[in-house]
């Protein structure tokens, strides 16, 4: 599939007709405007006739579904990742600044008490996934001519997540009522007994230890328990291990960000594009099941788009989101002698850059690690890494903050005769 443009830059209907997309490129008529996706800008006169193409959009917390078709065939298809390092490149930076700050303004007056956040402020992990999918369905927009977008939102009820049978005031009155905080709340929890000991320390004095690291875990009730002062000690020491059966509770931050960004997303969309719309997760699992197609999110967008029996392609776009900049500027370990190591890398090693495409031994790579004195690491989206040394690497292509590599698609499955569909 080449995606085509008008002389003004605008998108046309896009074209298999591989051998004519050659001649035109030979003969001046055309020129490459991207790689992956292949597109083409044509440079002379032409029509704008097109069809209705819808484009489906499945946005969730950490992937995003892309399925752009018309009646008949699907004309693309993309499963975007998102980034989930927000939070703890946040509380890194956070943890530098704050020693930094006792190091040399030891004796400053805070700052942050007088700062006040806008009317529709969202948290930059939250922002992030707001801001991708718009960027997304931007790029969608630039080479296709879409005519009519559909979103799926999800929102999702925490309370009846953890109590099924919740209902009414019960929604009011939570696990922590009648409690002054996270902490006497836990400590009654537990019945103010050491979940590691069981009292057999006879240590009076009882500290609330965190699961799960403060920085990735949270404060969450279900990421505290209740040990005595000699565990919580020896533990930390390295001297003893929590019993296996202490395990993290549940977690709900995907539900979380979904809650918050459902909205903030859907309202910035229809600010942006003319046609939008909504649909519900429970409409996009029937027509899924109806037509016996696989459980990824990019079928899932097609769905949405409301042609789930379109013609699909023999491939998609896996697209990885990575960050722009890397804004750390020293190592948070310290050599001997309290010199700082530089963390950060020359934007050009050899010529190339980091996340440049290049090829080796045949195939599309991604430039992961570079060497100024030895080999480099590539690697591809699924993990798969490989060792080289850069004369044996030919350039394809400069860095993006959207990784993209074409796959295969997974087929439909076959129907079996005889077997009912699963219910809803």
């Amino acid at each position: 599939m080449v995606y085509v443009l008008n002389i003004d830059g605008q998108p046309l209907m896009p074209t298999e007709r591989h051998g004519k997309v050659r001649r035109m490129l030979r003969d001046g008529k055309a020129k490459v405007i991207r790689r992956c996706p292949f597109t083409i800008q044509l440079l002379y006169e032409t029509g704008n006739e097109t069809q209705e193409i819808v484009l489906g959009v499945d946005a969730g917390s950490k992937h995003i579904g892309i399925s752009a078709t018309t009646d008949s065939k699907v004309l693309y298809e993309a499963d975007v990742e998102l980034r989930n390092d927000i939070v703890d490149l946040l509380s890194t930076r956070r943890e530098l600044r704050r020693s930094r700050r006792n190091r040399k303004t030891r004796y400053r007056k805070p700052k942050f008490d007088n700062r006040t956040r806008p009317d529709g402020w969202l948290a930059p992990s939250i922002q992030h996934k707001v801001q991708t999918p718009l960027t997304v369905v931007d790029k969608v927009c630039k080479i296709l001519p879409i005519s009519k977008i559909i979103v799926e939102t999800a929102s999702f009820d925490i309370q009846k997540i953890k109590n099924p049978e919740i209902s009414g005031e019960e929604y009011q009155q939570g696990d922590q009522l009648n409690f002054w905080n996270v902490r006497e709340y836990v400590l009654f929890r537990d019945g103010h007994t050491c979940q590691c000991c069981k009292g057999k320390s006879k240590d009076k004095i009882l500290n609330v230890h965190h699961i799960e690291s403060r920085k990735t875990g949270g404060d969450a009730p279900n990421n505290l328990i209740t040990l005595c002062e000699t565990c919580h000690k020896k533990y930390h020491r390295g001297e003893i291990e929590l019993p296996k059966t202490i395990k993290r509770g549940m977690s709900f931050r995907d539900a979380t960000f979904m809650g918050v960004m459902r909205w903030a997303f859907y309202n910035e969309l229809k600010a942006q594009y003319p046609n939008v719309s909504m649909t519900y997760g429970y409409i996009t699992k029937n027509v899924r099941i109806e037509n016996n197609l696989p459980k990824e999110h990019y079928v899932d967008a097609r769905c949405i788009s409301g042609n789930p029996t379109a013609k699909p392609l023999d491939f998609y776009f896996h697209q990885k989101k990575v960050r722009c900049h890397n804004r750390q500027i020293h190592k948070l370990t310290i050599n001997k002698g309290g010199t700082r190591k530089r963390n950060q890398a020359p934007f050009e090693v050899k010529g190339f850059r980091l996340n440049d495409v290049v090829l080796a031994r045949g195939k599309q790579w991604f430039i992961h690690g570079r060497r100024l004195k030895c080999s480099f690491v590539l690697s591809v989206l699924s993990g798969n890494k490989l060792e080289i040394v850069p004369s044996k690497i030919k350039f394809v292509s400069h860095s993006s903050t959207y990784l993209t590599e074409r796959r295969a698609a997974i087929p439909p499955r076959p129907i079996e005769v005889g077997v009912p569909l699963p219910q809803l």
